[in-house]
């Protein structure tokens, strides 16, 4: 666990977290996807890149205000400037995806792009842009899962660290670890779903499906308990939205399943 990478000594002392580090190659990673798989799809990457802009500033905003509405509010309410702290932590998914969502569709609107074929573009690249992400949580100990009783082969451990988010010395579900072999797994299964693809659309009512399902059942094993509970300690904030999510995307699927227009030939 390194919440720190280095230090420069400039201005004072910069520091760099290896949170921010992840976050900041998790959205590199998924332009650099969202880019090649647009322009196989005719996505000109200008478009793409002014698109990933717009996205990403619309999920650092909504992410961190989603984390403050649900866990934060006594911390901003003493210093209101601890909101532009991402390098603490404090990023919720559900809160930056809801928010980017919001924005594509005014973007590809406003510039007329092909609404499913750049959601599909775009439904893979969240996949593997969030598994990169995740491991900043694991490096910071943010996101930490619950305590495992007894020493098993899959439990991670904490070293003591004044940075470290989560518990030390003792072993915890690797729910972080977690996470990003189920993104993983999702942008494996995205790339068969691609090849084979009968529809447009087809790859992000599935991810929207996939991962309700993977954040519902690793909230099981988080113990962070300051993320939210809507019914305490049974269904948290995210399980509830991983609820609403998987009925959207089983929509989607099943709606554009039956629309002659959304069926392709085969996938470039």
């Amino acid at each position: 666990m390194y919440p720190v990478l280095f230090e420069i000594p400039l201005f004072g002392g910069i520091t760099i977290h290896s949170y921010g580090v992840m976050v900041a190659l998790g959205f590199v990673a998924g332009i650099i996807w969202a880019t090649h798989d647009g322009k196989k799809n005719g996505i000109e990457p200008s478009k793409i890149l002014d698109f990933v802009f717009y996205l990403l500033l619309a999920s650092m905003l909504g992410s961190r205000l989603f984390y403050i509405v649900i866990s934060g509010r006594e911390e901003f309410f003493q210093n209101p400037l601890t909101a532009f702290q991402i390098w603490r932590g404090g990023l919720v998914f559900y809160g930056g995806l809801i928010c980017a969502l919001v924005v594509a569709v005014w973007y590809i609107r406003k510039y007329k792009l092909p609404p499913l074929v750049t959601f599909d573009v775009f439904a893979p690249a969240i996949a593997i842009g969030h598994a990169v992400g995740r491991i900043g949580c694991l490096l910071a100990g943010c996101c930490y899962g619950s305590a495992v009783s007894g020493h098993h082969w899959y439990a991670i451990t904490f070293p003591n660290n004044p940075n470290c988010f989560a518990p030390t010395g003792i072993p915890l579900y690797p729910t972080q670890l977690m996470e990003t072999g189920g993104e993983l797994l999702i942008f494996g299964i995205l790339m068969l779903i691609r090849h084979f693809r009968r529809f447009k659309g087809q790859l992000i009512a599935s991810y929207l499906m996939l991962y309700a399902i993977l954040r519902f059942s690793t909230e099981m094993f988080r113990g962070d308990a300051e993320r939210g509970y809507l019914i305490e300690p049974w269904i948290s904030t995210s399980q509830f939205v991983s609820a609403i999510m998987f009925l959207a995307g089983f929509y989607m699927y099943v709606k554009l399943r039956g629309r002659k227009d959304a069926w392709c030939a085969r996938v470039k």
